[in-house]
């Protein structure tokens, strides 16, 4: 399962040819020279014995979803559901989005309000897709309500939301999650985070994160446009790389560097951001950089060719998320460099999405295992600060 599969809600290992035969993963790759062979039981290892699957039975922890303003909405409910979880409720003011949405999880009974939801003591979490500039307040008003709460990315906008967030979080022991599905959506990306901890190339030094989009503009809502409520493109799309950053180099904090912002091609709309790059510092001397913008032209055959590169002192990681350009359109794909050689993996089917399993057991057990709430809270700071702090290219 990759990220194209949690778009929208109307929509319905290495060595090629090395170590493994190139089909052992499913990959097609040129011959390998005799500069790749090597072992593979030092990058294989950092492959999971078993992939995740439900971790709980039906009716053991029920869900909601409200407020439907994003297609990610789509992708929430999905993983949580394969993880086992029981979607009983929908909220959603607007009966067009709430009506698609029910079309495709038929499970799911219409709530009259969200207080509706609120009050039943069967509901553990809400999961919301919001606009963005909604999703703060949204969140603390579910905290208030007893329940955890799931959002999509950019999980708030304004430093004085983070503030009120992290105290409501504090004081009521919710929980205040991110749907940051850059890299929680992503098999080669929860590779890279475990290969990364693990050891794999050594301390982390530097982490390259490129996050393009297609925009795609005749479908996004009027809101989408508006600088007040979608938050700046490094707020939005930039709190990907932002928390991949703090996953991959271990760093609890950063401070921004450099940042800038630019609208180039669309006047139109004068508001929007369709281009972003920021630098950052973290508190354990790695680097981070960071682009992201709305430049992916139709000719891609996926929604955006995001890529990681991740550098340590012992070797360094690439990773080709979404698709290998111009070689093959399948993606998960891993390119690991170390001082044994070069490993080519592609791990799709190969690690599966524990993120949503572990956090079901998070809100049951009140654990912190999928991610801690100052990690989620962190990653939003940092892009909210590079957005603050972005110099206007155009």
């Amino acid at each position: 399962m990759n990220r194209r599969h949690f778009i929208g809600y109307g929509a319905g290992a290495l060595g090629a040819g090395a170590i493994l035969p190139a089909a052992a993963f499913g990959a097609s790759r040129p011959a390998a020279s005799s500069a790749t062979t090597t072992s593979s039981e030092d990058v294989l290892k950092f492959l999971p014995q078993k992939k995740p699957g439900a971790v709980v039975k039906p009716g053991e922890f029920v869900f909601a979803a409200a407020h439907l303003d994003h297609g990610h909405i789509a992708g929430q409910c999905t993983a949580l559901l394969e993880a086992g979880a029981t979607l009983k409720w929908v909220y959603e003011p607007d009966a067009k989005k709430r009506d698609a949405f029910l079309a495709r999880f038929k499970q799911a009974k219409p709530a009259r309000s969200l207080d509706e939801i609120l009050v039943d003591p069967e509901v553990k979490l809400v999961t919301a897709a919001a606009v963005t500039s909604e999703r703060g307040p949204l969140g603390c008003r579910v905290m208030e309500g007893g329940k955890d709460y799931f959002t999509d990315k950019a999980p708030l906008t304004t430093l004085e939301q983070l503030s009120q967030a992290r105290a409501v979080a504090a004081r009521t022991g919710r929980k205040y999650m991110v749907y940051y599905s850059e890299r929680l959506t992503s098999e080669a990306s929860m590779f890279a985070t475990d290969a990364a901890r693990g050891g794999a190339i050594g301390r982390v030094v530097q982490v390259v994160g490129l996050g393009p989009h297609r925009l795609s503009k005749s479908t996004r809502p009027a809101w989408f446009f508006e600088r007040e409520k979608f938050g700046g493109i490094l707020c939005d799309i930039g709190s990907h790389q932002c928390e991949a950053f703090l996953a991959y180099s271990g760093a609890t904090d950063a401070t921004v560097v450099h940042a800038a912002i630019g609208n180039f091609a669309n006047p139109d709309t004068p508001e929007f951001e369709d281009f972003g790059e920021a630098s950052f510092i973290g508190d354990n001397g790695a680097t981070n950089q960071i682009r992201v913008d709305w430049f992916t032209p139709n000719g891609l055959s996926t929604w955006g060719d995001g890529r990681t590169f991740i550098l340590g002192t012992k070797g360094y990681i690439e990773l080709r998320k979404y698709v290998d350009v111009g070689r093959d359109r399948q993606g998960d794909n891993v390119y690991l460099v170390d001082d044994k050689g070069e490993h080519y993996l592609n791990v799709r089917g190969k690690v599966g999405l524990r993120f949503f399993g572990e956090l079901i057991l998070d809100c049951l057990n009140r654990t912190e295992k999928a991610m801690t709430q100052a990690h989620a809270f962190k990653a939003a700071e940092l892009c909210v600060k590079a957005q603050l702090a972005a110099k206007r290219l155009t």
